[in-house]
């Protein structure tokens, strides 16, 4: 048998074929444009996502025999807002994860409404990123958009309705809507009623391995499926990655290295950090977990590396960087290019070089990037051992993981080993797994992990540098304090 997986990106959607031994058979990419029409607004048109999967799957498909495949599951980027109508038509674009337009609706959300009631009902607090902040913008600002919602719908959950005809979500990619009661696994009624919505609107909820359909007869034969292949509901992509990563189970860690970067640790049993810094979400596997989010990790990387120094050569770059002088760089680095969620909360943050002298190198700044996103790792890390939460070592994926310079400074910031994934796609690996459960090859979740997943190498902290990473992470963590004034007057 084989397994679909589909991972609805920010940039991309990526498609991998699984067979029953965990092993992967094909990988394929296609990328598709986000629009900006005014500054901090990102969004997508999902019918971009759907041609992305029509257009990739046949060439998933290359060489194999496509009446085996069995299963397929969906994951993708998280909190993005899609609107259909009575006639299941996209009513406006996808507002996603990173767009910040809600920043007023996310104040009075906190401020009127009150942080303590908000996370009673949903276990978290307002963020910028999350849906219900958006949809409270959309009732504002185009109440005729929203006067004409039938169904609200998250990435992922598009594609599975055009897969299947079946409007369902799963728990842990609801977490991140601000609407659901994550202790209970519900709709949370007092969310709902906020936002002006009522439940007939929102998805079906089902645990991220529970079938929710077959291929619709018409996409099936499009798409060169059996007509019986089976569709999981799917996960978040931090959840689908934990998965694909091997993190399952109470007390295991994975690190998400990809454009947004995050930290997340599973719980057997519910529960809420003390100050709702880090995101208390349903993982998918039947738990919970804590979450700490960096809005731009391997993205500023990106950025450094093509908008200011217009290369592509991360190779060299990274070369230059002397091993000798890990935890000794006296330039530091903010990475807030987009704002930031963990522990801050503030969508005004933004990126600054600070300590640059006349001696100061082209790789010292490259170092401070790298280093910039470690330490803002580490305020999530910090938060999650305050709770008592057991974070000695992790996995790590994404792309930014495939730079061994990068895991090396990382595992001293935060003085963990950083456990290696077999592939970096693991969101979309994580989604054929989840599917693989659902057609019953596995009998759990957690299960399968152990039976598929195997890391390919380790990366030990060095002690020395530890200590000297200590000492430095004491000092930038007093840099945002001193220019958040500055932060709010600029933006």
């Amino acid at each position: 048998m084989y397994f679909i997986g589909i991972d609805v990106g920010t940039s991309a959607t990526k498609l991998l074929l699984m067979d029953e031994g965990g092993g992967v058979r094909s990988v394929v990419s296609r990328r598709y444009p986000t629009a900006m029409p005014q500054p901090g607004w990102s969004e997508q048109d999902p019918d971009d996502w759907w041609d992305a999967v029509c257009d990739g799957i046949p060439e998933l498909l290359e060489g194999i025999d496509a009446s085996q495949v069995a299963g397929m599951g969906c994951c993708g980027q998280m909190h993005g807002l899609v609107t259909l109508d009575g006639r299941d038509r996209v009513i406006r674009p996808a507002i996603l994860w990173n767009d910040s337009r809600s920043r007023y609706q996310v104040g009075c959300l906190n401020r009127d409404i009150g942080r303590e009631a908000i996370a009673r009902y949903t276990g978290n607090v307002a963020y910028v990123g999350f849906t219900a902040p958006k949809l409270l913008w959309l009732r504002e600002e185009e109440p005729e958009h929203f006067s004409a919602i039938r169904k609200i719908m998250l990435p992922k959950d598009y594609v599975t309705f055009r897969l299947t005809g079946e409007y369902v979500t799963d728990y842990s990619d609801a977490s991140g809507t601000l609407l659901l009661d994550v202790r209970n696994r519900c709709w949370s009624k007092h969310m709902l009623g906020l936002c002006g919505l009522w439940r007939a609107k929102m998805p079906r909820l089902c645990e991220s391995w529970e079938e929710v359909g077959t291929l619709l007869p018409q996409v099936a034969d499009r798409l060169g499926l059996p007509r019986t292949v089976r569709v999981c509901a799917g996960a978040g992509d931090n959840a689908s990655a934990a998965v694909g990563a091997g993190a399952v189970g109470e007390g295991s860690c994975n690190i998400v290295l990809g454009t947004a970067g995050t930290i997340l640790m599973n719980m057997a049993s519910y529960h809420e950090d003390k100050d709702n810094k880090l995101h208390c979400f349903c993982n998918a596997e039947g738990g919970w977990n804590l979450m700490g989010c960096i809005l731009t990790a391997a993205g500023c990387n990106e950025w450094w590396m093509g908008n200011v120094l217009q290369t592509e050569d991360y190779t060299a770059e990274q070369g230059a960087i002397s091993l000798e002088g890990l935890g000794q760089n006296d330039v530091f680095f903010l990475p807030y290019l987009m704002g930031e969620r963990t522990p801050h909360n503030d969508p005004r943050a933004r990126g600054a070089f600070v300590g640059m002298c006349a001696t100061s190198t082209r790789a010292d700044l490259t170092q401070a990037v790298l280093e910039g996103v470690a330490f803002a790792l580490r305020d999530c890390a910090c938060i999650a051992r305050e709770e008592e939460l057991d974070v000695s070592s992790s996995t790590i994926c994404g792309g930014g993981a495939r730079s061994r310079l990068w895991l090396s400074i990382i595992s001293d910031v935060l003085g963990i080993p950083l456990r290696i994934t077999q592939t970096e796609q693991a969101p979309a690996l994580g989604a054929a797994m989840l599917a693989s459960v659902c057609c019953g090859a596995y009998g759990d979740v957690a299960g399968c992990a152990r039976a598929l997943v195997h890391t390919k190498g380790t990366v030990e902290p060095d002690r020395k540098v530890v200590s000297l990473y200590n000492g430095r992470y004491d000092t930038w963590r007093r840099i945002y304090p001193a220019l958040r004034g500055v932060f709010q007057e600029i933006m």
